[in-house]
């Protein structure tokens, strides 16, 4: 079982600028169960402090958000990352492995 304190702990450590994935957060804590993780995620209670809005999809993809997808794109912008297409650019380059 996933322990979401953890989970928060993982997202505190992402810099401002970058992003990493579901998977990734999942194979930190030794686990497959990128779901939990993004179920975890979704219910962060302190948003946007603690940044879920720098978690995406393995693919880059910009997947959802409390406060909506939108928000989560402005924050991203923000922070000198850009959506296009509703996928990160560079994605590669903007991945933050923890």
């Amino acid at each position: 079982m996933l322990d979401s304190n953890k989970v928060y702990e993982l997202l505190k450590k992402i810099p401002e600028g970058k992003v990493t994935t579901y998977g990734k957060i999942a194979k930190k804590l030794n686990s497959k169960a990128f779901r939990g993780v993004g179920r975890i995620v979704g219910l962060n209670p302190n948003a946007p402090q603690v940044p879920c809005h720098r978690v995406v999809r393995s693919d880059g993809g910009i997947s959802g958000y409390a406060f909506g997808v939108d928000k989560k794109i402005t924050l991203l912008k923000s922070e000198g990352i850009e959506v296009l297409d509703g996928k990160i650019e560079n994605f590669k380059e903007k991945l933050f492995t923890l």
